[in-house]
C-alpha cells in the first residue's frame, strides 16, 4: 500500500469534523455534499473486498427514492447480492475514521478479513441521474486508483442493472453478457418468447403508462424500447427532462400517499405503474370508472406471480418446493389468500431486503416482495437445471411447454435483486398469458384497511422485537397492551418496530374498516408514547 498516495488523495477528500454515518441496508445515504470522503473511502473498500473474495465488486452511487439533494453509495457482492454483513461494519469503520487513522483502519481490515494486498482487484461502477452523482463516482475512482485496482465505469445505469453486470462478470457470462445490450437482449428475448403463447392480443391490453420518477428508469427504458415487440406500447412519463427526481412522483410517493403521481393523466381503467428513483421498486395502479384510485402493491404483485408459477410447476410435475416470503408489513388478506386459497406456504421475516432474499434461497422457487414493490423470484440451481433439461428432453407436449415457460421466466427475472424493468415485463407477460385486466388482478382479494404511523421517542433502542418483528419483547408491558387493544377489533393485527435510521418507532395496524384501523393505530401509538419514552406532544388522533 502506497502510504504517500493514500495521504495525498485522502487530503483531497477530507472528512467533515464530527460527522458519523452508518452503513445500513441501503448503504450510506445523506446530503450529497457530505459524501465525498465516504465515496472515496468506499472506492478503497471495494478494492479490499475484491482482493478478499477474488472477484469483481460493484459500487453504485444512488440514493434511490430519497430527494434529489441527497445521495448515497452501496457495494454489490460477487453474485449481485448485497454486501456481506461483516463488511458493512468495515464500511462504517472506514467511513468514520479520522484522516490520520485511515491507513491503520485499512491495515486492521486486511488482518481481520485476511486480505492479500498483492492480489488483483476489479470494480464495476454505476450511478443514477442526480446532479451530484458524476462527481461522486469520480471520487470512487480516486479511491480505487490509490490501491491500484482495475475498474469499469458503466456511467448511468439503474441499480439492478449494475447488480446484473456484477453477477454476469463473476459467473463468467453464465448469467448473461455484462453489457447493457446483453441485459436488454436477454430480457426482451425471454419476454417475447413468453407472450408468443398468449392468445388475447387485444389492442388495449398492451398499453401501459409508466411514471419513471424523473430518474434513471426513463433513460434506460427509452434505450430498451427498440428491443420490444410492436404490440407492447409503453408510454413514459416523468422522464426527468422537466421536473426534479422523486418530487411528487415515483413508486414511494404513490405507495405512501395512495394517489397517482403528478405529471401523469389517468383515464378510467388504464394500466399504470411507477418506478422509484433508481428503478428497483415498482407498484401498479388504476382509476375505476367512479374515479376511485386503486393501488396494486408488492403483495399483489407477489400473488399474481405466484399464481402463474404455481400453475406451471403443477404442469411439469416435479417435486419443486415453492414459497412466498413476506415481512410483517404484508397485508393480512394477501397472506390469507396465499395460504388458504392458493395453498402456497408463506414465511415472515424481519424487514429488509437481505432477510427476504436470504429466506427465499431456501426453496426451489422463492418469491419475495416487500409491500413497497421491491422484490423478485429466486430459483435454486437444482430447479433451474432440471427445468432447462425438461425443455430439451421432455416428450410430453404439455410438460415441455410448461417447462419452456418456466425457462423464459427464469431468464426474464433479475434474480440478483428487485428490478422494476424486469418485474414490469414479468407482470405484463403474466397478465397477457392469463388474459387478465388490471381490475381482475386487483379483485383477487381486497386489502384489509391499514394505517402506518410514526412515534418520536428519545431512544428507539428501548424497543426490542421477536417473531420477525411481530411482537415486542421490551419495554415491559407494551406487548400485553397491544394484545388487549387488538382484541377490541375484528380481523385486527398490530405491531411496532424501531426505525433502522432515526429515533422513531413505526406502528402498523390493520382491521375490518379504515375507521377501526385508524383507531387501533392511534391507541397503539399512545401506548408506545407512554411506555417507550415518547418525545414531544402525545400522538393526536
Amino acid at each position: 500500500m502506497d502510504s504517500e498516495a493514500l495521504r495525498k488523495y485522502s487530503a483531497l477528500h477530507p472528512k467533515p469534523a464530527g460527522l458519523t454515518l452508518q452503513y445500513g441496508t441501503a448503504g450510506f445515504r445523506t446530503k450529497a455534499e457530505q459524501l465525498d470522503h465516504v465515496v472515496f473511502r468506499m472506492g478503497l473498500l471495494a478494492i479490499l473486498r475484491s482482493k478478499a473474495v477474488t472477484a469483481t465488486i460493484g459500487v453504485m452511487v444512488t440514493a434511490s427514492h430519497n430527494p434529489e439533494e441527497d445521495n448515497g453509495i452501496k457495494l454489490v457482492d460477487p453474485l449481485g447480492e448485497m454486501l456481506h454483513p461483516s463488511w458493512e461494519e468495515y464500511a462504517t469503520q472506514l467511513a468514520n475514521a479520522e484522516e490520520q487513522e485511515l491507513q491503520k483502519v485499512i491495515t486492521e481490515i486486511c488482518q481481520k478479513a485476511a486480505v492479500n494486498l498483492h492480489k488483483d482487484a476489479s470494480v464495476f461502477i454505476g450511478r443514477d441521474t442526480r446532479p451530484s452523482s458524476e462527481k461522486l463516482s469520480q471520487s470512487v475512482i480516486d479511491g480505487i486508483q490509490v490501491l491500484g485496482g482495475q475498474y469499469h465505469d458503466y456511467g448511468l445505469v439503474t441499480t439492478p442493472q449494475l447488480h446484473y453486470m456484477v453477477c454476469c462478470q463473476n459467473t463468467q457470462g453464465q448469467y448473461g453478457k455484462a453489457t447493457l445490450e446483453g441485459y436488454y437482449e436477454k430480457l426482451s428475448k425471454a419476454f417475447m418468447e413468453l407472450i408468443k403463447q398468449s392468445h388475447c392480443s387485444g389492442e388495449s391490453q398492451r398499453h401501459l403508462k409508466i411514471d419513471c420518477a424523473n430518474g434513471i428508469g426513463a433513460l434506460k427504458l427509452s434505450e430498451m424500447k427498440p428491443y420490444f415487440p410492436q404490440e407492447v406500447l409503453i408510454h413514459i412519463y416523468n422522464d426527468g427532462t422537466k421536473e426534479k427526481l422523486n418530487h411528487l412522483c415515483g413508486a414511494d410517493f404513490v405507495k405512501i400517499h395512495q394517489k397517482p403521481p403528478g405529471g401523469l393523466d389517468m383515464k378510467p381503467n388504464e394500466r399504470c405503474c411507477s418506478f422509484d428513483g433508481d428503478a428497483d421498486r415498482i407498484v401498479y395502479y388504476y382509476k375505476d370508472t367512479a374515479g376511485h384510485f386503486h393501488l396494486i402493491d408488492g403483495d399483489k404483485i407477489a400473488t399474481l406471480i405466484s399464481i402463474f408459477l404455481k400453475e406451471l410447476l403443477a404442469k411439469v410435475k416435479q417435486n419443486f418446493k415453492m414459497a412466498v416470503v413476506q415481512t410483517a408489513y404484508a397485508n393480512g388478506n394477501s397472506t390469507r389468500y396465499l395460504q388458504e386459497t392458493l395453498k402456497v406456504p408463506v414465511h415472515c421475516v424481519k424487514t429488509g431486503v437481505k432477510h427476504l432474499h436470504h429466506k427465499a434461497q431456501e426453496f426451489d422457487v422463492g418469491v419475495y416482495f416487500e409491500a413497497n414493490g421491491h422484490g423478485t423470484v429466486l430459483f435454486s440451481k437444482a430447479a433451474e437445471t432440471k427445468i432447462r433439461q425438461l425443455v430439451k428432453e421432455e416428450k410430453d407436449d404439455e410438460k415441455r411447454e410448461a417447462a419452456k415457460m418456466l425457462e423464459n421466466m427464469i431468464d426474464l427475472i433479475n434474480q440478483t435483486v428487485g428490478d422494476a424493468v424486469s418485474d414490469m415485463l414479468v407482470i405484463e407477460a403474466v397478465l397477457a398469458l392469463k388474459g387478465l385486466t388490471v381490475q381482475q388482478w386487483d379483485a383477487l382479494y381486497a386489502d384489509l384497511p391499514n394505517r402506518l404511523l410514526k412515534v418520536q421517542v428519545a431512544d428507539r433502542h428501548v424497543i426490542d422485537t421477536t417473531d420477525a418483528e411481530r411482537r415486542a419483547l421490551t419495554p415491559p408491558g407494551l406487548q400485553e397492551k397491544i394484545d388487549a387493544l387488538v382484541k377490541k377489533y375484528k380481523l385486527a393485527r398490530a405491531f411496532v418496530r424501531p426505525s433502522g435510521t432515526e429515533d422513531v418507532v413505526r406502528v402498523y395496524a390493520e382491521a375490518d374498516t379504515q375507521e377501526n384501523a385508524d383507531a387501533l393505530a392511534h391507541e397503539v401509538s399512545l401506548a408506545v408514547f407512554h411506555l417507550a419514552g415518547g418525545k414531544g406532544a402525545p400522538p393526536q388522533p
